[in-house]
């Protein structure tokens, strides 16, 4: 083990007596599930955020995010254990910064660090000698060392000698029961070695498992990679589906045959398009970057190109059944999307492709309604603010006798299928969740 500074020394000191004061910044899907993780281990936690509303909730003890229970939340609020702030000068009270704001794309597709650029500003503001910094928003390899350090070091401090620097890619799947926070294996990396070893013994006494890589560039790269992986395999299913539809054949019928294999397969499922917060975005960080060293990224932009091309195929098989089963045209229709969230049982609708299938049925002239048990309202977001204020309707037989087709974007599970199959005139499903229940027939087509 290596022999630690001064501050490193009495940094991993206060850590291993969980005296560490932790700061998470961003208490979103990502924060609120580490500051609670964080506390459970017995580390006193401040999280900080720009939206007072959070804060106000958190101070109430409620919930906002389904991972986190909310006896537990409010236990730890009433214990001093937990408190929460949009002010950012307490920054100087915390041993440990957890960075967990979003990295979104531009119109442009390329990398959005706004929001990190302007948190590594604020702890600059009051960067301390002895704190450690970790960055767990997803982003290019390179950016903590490149983007994130010269920031902090603007403080006249210098990382590895005064303070410590880290990247922990975040590795969160909301709606996932059978992981937590505190259960799926940590990828870490520190700015040097003193920061590696305080980086593994800060969240080893919180989580299970630490997996240590050699650079923050590398642990950068990881999480790029895991989500590449998944994006092009969707990809491919996807280019298959719209194939195997060509051919007559069920792509969801060959998928699970295929899965039989007991090694050389993994299965990957089709849909209506990629949301989410790491699927859709984090690949075209890399593609990004991979221009700097004059390298195509094919797979990629060919993965980016035919998962965005989904909502559009929907769309178009959409109209074909309308046609073909009701002879009404698409823009003398009225439908019901069954399905706000970008993944069943959550109500997170980040990069949800349902949000670009009403605006592309919209601009086709149809009359549009959604229903979603975990989606009441459509919020504010970036690129559909046109949608803002509609309210989920319920999935009622009056509501379904008013409309010409439902189209099953998200398979939730608290929805009542075999209703739906004996009222709605037409059924487009892109999720495969009436077969999978063992309902079928003429008015259910699959897309």
């Amino acid at each position: 083990m290596t022999a630690l500074p001064d501050a490193a020394g009495a940094l991993l000191a206060r850590i291993e007596a969980r005296e560490a004061r932790a700061g998470v910044i961003g208490l979103g899907y990502v924060g609120l599930p580490l500051a609670m993780t964080l506390t459970t281990a017995g580390y006193p936690v401040t999280g900080f955020d720009i939206d007072p509303a959070k804060i106000t909730a958190i101070e109430a003890g409620e919930s906002y995010i389904e991972a986190v229970d909310p006896a537990k939340l409010a236990a730890a609020v009433a214990a001093g254990r937990f408190a929460a702030t949009c002010d950012f000068a307490r920054l100087a009270e915390c041993d440990v910064i957890a960075i967990c704001v979003p990295t979104p794309l531009s119109p442009h597709r390329d990398p959005d660090l706004s929001y990190v650029e302007r948190t590594a500003e604020a702890i600059a503001a009051t960067l301390r000698p002895g704190q450690m910094v970790v960055l767990e928003s997803t982003t290019w390899p390179g950016t903590t060392d490149t983007v994130l350090r010269p920031i902090l070091e603007r403080s006249g401090l210098v990382s590895g000698r005064d303070f410590f620097l880290g990247f922990s890619p975040e590795r969160e799947d909301p709606g996932n029961r059978s992981f937590a926070t505190a259960t799926i294996p940590k990828v870490v990396a520190g700015d040097g070695a003193a920061a590696g070893q305080l980086i593994a013994a800060f969240y080893g006494a919180a989580l299970e498992r630490v997996v240590p890589v050699s650079t923050t560039a590398t642990a950068e790269a990881v999480k790029i990679t895991e989500n590449v992986f998944r994006a092009v395999n969707i990809a491919l299913v996807n280019e298959l589906k719209v194939v195997y539809e060509a051919m007559g054949i069920d792509i969801w019928e060959v998928i699970e045959a295929a899965k039989t294999k007991p090694f050389g397969f993994m299965p990957f499922y089709p849909g209506p398009g990629l949301g989410g917060h790491c699927i859709p975005i984090d690949p075209f960080y890399l593609t990004w970057k991979s221009r700097e060293y004059e390298l195509p990224t094919r797979f990629i932009e060919l993965a980016g190109e035919i998962n965005s091309a989904m909502p559009r195929h929907v769309v178009g098989r959409l109209a074909e059944a309308l046609d073909r089963v009701a002879g009404k045209a698409l823009s003398r229709s009225r439908v019901l999307v069954l399905g706000l969230a970008y993944k069943k049982n959550v109500p997170d609708i980040r990069e949800s492709p349902s949000l670009k299938l009403i605006e592309l049925l919209l601009e086709r002239g149809a009359e549009v309604d959604y229903h979603d048990p975990h989606v009441a309202e459509v919020p504010q977001t970036r690129a559909y603010g046109a949608l803002k204020g509609r309210r989920s309707v319920p999935l009622s037989a009056e509501v379904l006798a008013g409309v010409d087709a439902v189209l099953i974007s998200t398979d939730h599970d608290a929805v009542d299928y075999a209703g739906l199959a004996a009222r709605a005139a037409l059924i487009v499903d892109t999720r495969n969740a009436m077969a999978a229940r063992g309902l079928s027939g003429s008015k259910v087509v699959k897309a």
